[in-house]
């Protein structure tokens, strides 16, 4: 197979393996439908390459391009809301609509070559190591795009650190592999701006990371059903008479053990054993402040405000 052919086919490849998830996320019913969402997008983007690729004519090539530009208008947006659910924030039902509307607007705008020239002033059709692909001189209102995802990884980001301070990510690690992955496709798309490379990596960006979000619902959907088990196997005859604890603090003392990082568990342990301040410091070699730190967490995620409280409840787990 000479290279003419390899980068077709590689875009089909990538086009047909990016419909897999897809097809998942559709029979798998308790999928949120945001994750159904950025699927389907990821599946749209990689068709639109792969019909550019194989494109004879200038029509079919701009057709192609906003075919990719549909599924790049809503991938970010999916992955956004897909985070405010993670981290468990709660939002006005407008939300979406309004984001709805400013990816239509964008995907409009990013649609206009063959109608207007507010996107790209002149574009041309030529062949590359036999792929297709669209030669561009862009217009006044290109960098629309740019913005809206700047726009976009700016509010990823702030968003994860806001849920951070305030505690309500129940799986940070997932937050941050959402950031990770806009950041690593942001900053694709930035480096096929400047590159000299005739290849749209995103097509395998994209694809990679539809994968490891397969894997992160997966690990949140055993993290939920764990909680579940926990949940019921909760002691429900632990006499509390005479103490200021309640059954709900128990309950959420022992769901927020799940939650507990490798480090902050031994932490807690080291507590339960009744090992000083300064045997901890010096087991764990690590300074007072970054104790207190440690600290802090594990009492927020057990719903605890002191190591006396935390002790105190402990004895009836």
């Amino acid at each position: 197979m000479n290279k003419e052919i390899s980068i077709c086919v590689i875009y089909g490849v990538v086009a047909i393996l990016s419909l897999t998830p897809l097809v998942f996320g559709c029979l798998w019913k308790k999928l949120s439908p945001w994750f159904i969402c950025l699927f389907s997008a990821v599946f749209v983007v990689n068709v639109g390459y792969f019909a550019l690729s194989v494109s004879k004519t200038l029509g079919e090539a701009l057709l192609a391009n906003r075919i990719s530009y549909l599924g790049s208008a809503f991938l970010p947006l999916s992955i956004f809301m897909i985070l405010l659910g993670v981290a468990k924030i709660p939002y006005k039902k407008a939300l979406p609509i309004v984001l709805i509307a400013i990816s239509v607007i964008v995907f409009l705008i990013a649609a206009s070559p063959g109608y207007s020239t507010v996107y790209y002033k002149e574009v041309s059709l030529e062949t590359i190591n036999g792929a297709t692909m669209l030669n561009k001189v862009y217009g006044p209102l290109h960098s629309v795009y740019t913005v809206f995802l700047l726009g976009y990884f700016t509010t990823i980001i702030a968003t994860t650190i806001y849920a951070f301070v305030k505690k309500a990510v129940a799986d940070i690690a997932s937050s941050i592999f959402l950031v990770l992955a806009t950041t690593v496709n942001i900053g694709v798309w930035f480096f096929e701006q400047i590159s000299k490379f005739h290849f749209e990596f995103l097509s395998i960006s994209y694809l990679i990371t539809e994968w490891f979000l397969l894997a992160l619902v997966f690990a949140l959907s055993h993290s939920k059903q764990q909680a579940e088990q926990n949940k019921n196997d909760l002691p429900v005859n632990v006499d509390l008479k005479n103490t200021d604890i309640t059954k709900e603090q128990i309950e959420m003392f022992v769901l927020g053990l799940e939650s507990l990082t490798k480090t902050e568990k031994a932490i807690y342990e080291a507590h339960l054993k009744r090992i000083t301040t300064k045997e901890i410091l010096e087991s764990f070699n690590i300074k007072e402040n970054t104790l207190k730190f440690h600290n802090k967490n594990i009492y927020g995620k057990l719903g605890v405000s002191s190591k006396k409280q935390l002790l105190e409840i402990s004895k009836y787990i």
